[in-house]
């Protein structure tokens, strides 16, 4: 192994794994050093201190302060009032354009579509982003545009209390669930927000068994909305669909039952178009 090139533990699937050895007179080691800090931020580990950063990258202290403050000073850093820091509103500019790249607005966007005049009812997607859901896109039913109160594209929501952020976060990984749930405040948003993380960590795993999420007044007052998982070609979790209606219209129950079946195949529909395959049945 170089001496430049320090190997990190298999659990930190998301770290940097090194800083990268590019020897060629073209190349810069000053950003490889950059984005190799910017890596260290992960779902399990999203603060870092100075010394956090420069013991998982082997470089001094006085180094990697000067490149913290450099990304710091250019949004892509925030500091905390405890002086770590974690990753800043640029990263996320960033995020959104790498997924508008690989087509996920783009191919999700017929079906939401399609999904909000059948409906009759504001269609979203969005991603999850630390303890917050990220808006990518909506679509608007025309019979029901300007009567149900929506979220703008680019706009977030706290998780706990969101449909698309509920199934997002239940379905992540074990460690990384429990990571963020310990950094959530469970504030109140609507009149039925769930108030403590014991009878979240309960509906997270029934959002896991039925593949649906519901918001039951949980972030608005008299709005429901259902949610259901977009997979990759991994089979991975990447992005929500949410249907969201008034709650005079409809019952949740209700709303479940007629338009559940229907959000569950438009999420499919666009995972199919994402490479994601249903696993064949054995037979034997």
């Amino acid at each position: 192994m170089s001496p430049r090139t320090r190997r990190f533990p298999a659990d930190r699937d998301m770290a940097a794994e090194s800083i990268p050895t590019l020897r060629e007179p073209r190349y810069s080691q000053s950003l490889e050093r950059g984005l190799a800090i910017l890596r260290c931020f992960t779902a399990s580990r999203p603060v870092l201190g100075i010394s956090d950063i420069a013991d998982e990258l082997d470089m001094s202290r006085s180094t990697t302060h000067r490149y913290v403050i450099t990304l710091h000073a250019l949004g892509y850093l925030e500091q905390l009032a405890s002086r770590k820091y974690r990753l800043g509103l640029n990263v996320t500019t960033l995020g959104m354009s790498a997924l508008a790249s690989t087509g996920l607005q783009d191919h999700a966007h017929p079906y939401l579509e399609d999904l909000a005049q059948h409906a009759a009812a504001t269609v979203s997607l969005g991603v999850l982003d630390g303890p917050e859901v990220l808006y990518l896109d909506q679509a608007h039913s025309y019979r029901r545009r300007g009567r149900t109160r929506h979220a703008r594209t680019g706009a977030r929501a706290s998780v706990h209390c969101n449909a698309m952020g509920k199934l997002l976060l239940a379905n992540l990984p074990e460690p990384e669930q429990r990571a963020l749930l310990a950094t959530i405040k469970l504030e109140r948003h609507g009149p039925n927000t769930i108030k403590n993380k014991q009878a979240l960590r309960e509906a997270l795993q029934d959002i896991r068994d039925t593949n649906v999420a519901p918001d039951d007044e949980e972030m608005a007052e008299r709005v429901l909305a259902i949610a259901a998982p977009v997979r990759n070609a991994a089979r991975a979790v990447i992005a929500a669909i949410e249907i969201t209606i008034p709650s005079g219209a409809i019952s949740l129950s209700d709303l479940e039952k007629t338009l559940g079946p229907h959000l569950l195949a438009t999420a499919d529909r666009i995972s199919v178009r994402l490479g994601y395959r249903r696993r064949q049945a054995s037979h034997g």
